[in-house]
């Protein structure tokens, strides 16, 4: 009895607190491997609307402190609020065209307010729907979650590979044996450190090989410290900095459209990342999530930020690290706000270059993907059409990142959609998941539908150790698969 009373008081590890320097340098670490992904669409969105390099750094300090508030909302949550995993949130890739594109069509003085205003509506009628989008998390089976795990680790692999190039295509430098070389040694340190390494340090291997990667960069010449120099010491994002938000029939649908697409995502990042920690995201859990991407969205642009959603990067981190407390990504929050606050701080992280990063993003990426193919594999592959849902789902899944022109004569407002693989291999796998597994009746041998098509997030394998083989003993469901366990 005493046994069992402790084991049912002990605290799941999502809900442990850890001593305050590991605390510190493992939030860090989650900063480190989202950082170059939350300034990016800013950095681009910023020259786009007509603004100069200072406005643009603002921006940028906008977008940091923005994304600490919608991490915080995420893992420490309040009300229906927050799905309260190890769950970062970042300004969302899915916005940069929409809104590059609104910032062409407007004037100068305009681009922004217009921009902020469509975020806005976008960010309201998203938590308007939450409770409702949540509730097709049942077609979220693993068949259709592993193809999308799957997918997202692949499609962001192409971000590491023009890391470790440089970043900047129009750069003199970039795809140099320099960036190449260094993108390769930091890959390199990274897994030795994984390898040798034990207990702590193996948990922030990542960290201390972004470290050793830019204090080596130093005499290669690739660090630069222009960028400290010329940092402020405080910077407050004030409210509406560029003007009060406009409202554009247009550019309030082209944003909608981006909203839909990012609680998609989200959804899918939510049940990967409820497998990696063991706490299978159920639709409570779902729909608390996506209140906070959505909250988090419409008081962005209060801070002259952007729409957020789920950073699947730092899902790959907590698969690595197997650090799984939600208070390590709430510190990494805080240290996202002081960092929008401090641009002195800010210029610190950002001392890291491109190449060193996409060293380790190749490890990160590559274990979100490995994440997705452990998931694949409870999915009862051999049974009915699950195979085909799978080939089908990656083969369009892979179009934006293998044929990035391949969209390019369709309307503009499609691309929004088709242009993101994870949307379009996700879309693919619940509708054929639908058809052969929910409509379809019986399987193809004979058998009643399994375990993979009803949904249950509990039932697929999860980004930590192997499982091990069930005892005998075990229940089983109908399809002859362990039955899964009630969530924590």
């Amino acid at each position: 009895m005493t046994g069992q009373q402790s084991e049912g008081d002990r605290k799941h590890p999502v809900d442990e607190t850890l001593p305050p320097f590991k605390m510190f340098t493992s939030g860090l670490q989650h900063v480190a491997a989202m950082y170059a992904g939350v300034v990016a669409p800013p950095m681009i969105v910023g020259p786009a609307c007509g603004l100069s390099a200072t406005e643009t750094a603002f921006l940028m300090g906008a977008s940091l402190f923005t994304a600490g508030i919608a991490t915080l909302l995420q893992t420490l949550g309040f009300w229906k609020v927050g799905a309260k995993l190890p769950f970062v949130n970042g300004v969302s890739f899915a916005g940069v065209t929409p809104m590059v594109a609104i910032g062409k069509a407007q004037s100068p003085g305009n681009a922004l307010p217009v921009i902020f205003g469509a975020v806005i509506v976008a960010g309201v009628l998203g938590f308007l729907v939450a409770p409702y989008f949540s509730k097709l998390v049942r077609f979220f089976p693993p068949v259709v979650t592993g193809t999308v795990i799957t997918l997202i680790g692949v499609s962001l692999l192409p971000v590491a590979f023009n890391w470790s190039q440089g970043g900047n295509d129009r750069a003199p430098d970039y795809g140099s044996l320099t960036n190449i070389g260094m993108a390769a040694l930091t890959f390199l340190i990274v897994l030795v450190l994984r390898r040798v390494l034990r207990g702590f340090l193996q948990q922030i291997a990542i960290l201390l090989g972004l470290i050793a990667g830019t204090l080596i960069a130093i005499p290669v010449g690739i660090t630069h410290f222009s960028a400290l120099s010329q940092a402020s010491l405080v910077g407050f994002p004030t409210p509406f900095h560029f003007g009060a938000p406009q409202f554009d029939i247009a550019a309030i649908i082209s944003m909608c459209i981006v909203m839909l697409v990012c609680m998609t995502e989200s959804t899918a990042d939510m049940l990967a990342l409820g497998r990696i920690v063991d706490r299978p995201a159920d639709e409570r859990t779902i729909e608390g999530g996506l209140r906070a991407d959505t909250l988090g969205t419409a008081i962005s642009p209060l801070f002259n930020g952007f729409a957020n959603s789920a950073f699947a990067q730092n899902i790959g981190l907590v698969a690595m690290t197997k650090v799984r407390s939600r208070f390590v990504v709430a510190t990494g929050g805080l240290i996202l706000i002081v960092l929008g606050l401090c641009p002195v701080a800010a210029s610190v992280i950002s001392l890291v270059p491109l190449p060193v990063l996409g060293g380790a993003g190749i490890v990160l990426f590559g274990s979100v993907a490995a994440s997705g193919i452990q998931t694949l594999a409870s999915a009862a592959m051999e049974k009915g059409d699950n195979a085909l849902i799978v080939a089908a789902a990656v083969g369009i899944g892979l179009i934006p990142i293998a044929a990035p022109d391949f969209y390019h004569h369709l309307p503009k407002d499609l691309l929004v959609v088709l242009d993101s693989g994870i949307s379009t291999g996700c879309l693919v796998a619940i509708v054929l998941n639908l058809l052969f597994n929910h409509f379809g009746g019986e399987t193809a041998d004979g058998d009643a539908a399994d375990a993979t098509t009803t949904g249950d997030p509990a039932a697929a394998g999860h980004g930590g150790p192997e499982p091990s083989s069930p005892p005998s003993s075990v229940p089983t469901d109908e399809a002859g698969e362990p039955a899964a366990a009630p969530a924590p």
